[in-house]
């Protein structure tokens, strides 16, 4: 387990209340230390709760498990070792819980991450770049089979993932995968990003300085669990 999977996982059990990991890390999170980390738990899971609430999820992630998704979203891990976090830290809170249930039933991947993330509004420049289609063996660059302004747009106007294929003359299957990324952009503008900006206010360093960043957030926050935008169906 690299430094990084290691603090991710020891945030994501420090706020589930496991017992197995006695030493805490708070040095090795960022130039975020010198806020109150059990202030900032709590911010998380109640942002991450509003949001089950409003839009429900697409994995069986429990909210600590998105909380740690966000926190590795914005401290530099890749969704690789977001999962590796995340396993490992459901598996310590298991051991320390003592319920003998099975970690390894539906184990946590790349992919479960990736969907969370987009859940939560925080898409990755890269989730928007379309993969090439063809052969590249003899030095060519291969054109992708679509653009990712072209879906968003057909996405936007109500078709279905077979109607975006059949307009893009592109694979369904491809066509899927960067719809959901169309689809969280989507839900994401029409609520002003503010879940999105409310996530990262919450973990990143910010440029207001003393009370007016605490107030930043806490409005940040106020505002996107708001009922800002009730009709938000694609």
């Amino acid at each position: 387990m690299d430094e990084k999977t290691a603090d991710l996982r020891d945030l994501f059990v420090d706020a589930t209340g496991a017992e197995t990991v006695t030493e805490r890390q708070d040095a090795a999170r960022g130039t975020l230390s010198d806020r109150d980390e059990g202030a900032t738990d709590e911010r998380l899971r109640e942002l991450v709760a509003a949001m089950r609430e409003r839009y429900g999820f697409s994995t069986p992630l429990d909210d600590d498990a998105y909380a740690l998704v966000a926190r590795g979203r914005f401290g530099g891990a890749d969704d690789a070792e977001i999962a590796a976090a995340v396993r490992d830290a459901l598996a310590e809170r298991e051991d320390g819980e003592g319920d003998g249930s099975d970690a390894e039933a539906d184990p946590v991947d790349a992919e479960t991450v990736r969907k969370a993330r987009l859940d939560l509004h925080l898409v990755r420049e890269s989730d928007r770049d379309i993969e090439a289609d063809g052969d590249e063996s003899e030095g060519d660059t291969a054109d992708p089979p679509f653009e990712y302004a072209a879906l968003k747009r057909l996405t936007a106007a109500g078709n279905s993932i077979v109607e975006c294929a059949e307009e893009l003359d592109a694979e369904p299957d491809a066509v899927a995968k960067y719809a959901a990324v169309a689809r969280a952009d989507l839900t994401s503008t029409r609520t002003n990003d503010r879940f999105r900006d409310t996530f990262r206010d919450l973990l990143t360093d910010a440029d207001i300085e003393g009370s007016l960043a605490s107030d930043a957030r806490e409005d940040g926050l106020r505002e996107a669990t708001e009922d800002i935008e009730t009709d938000v169906s694609l």
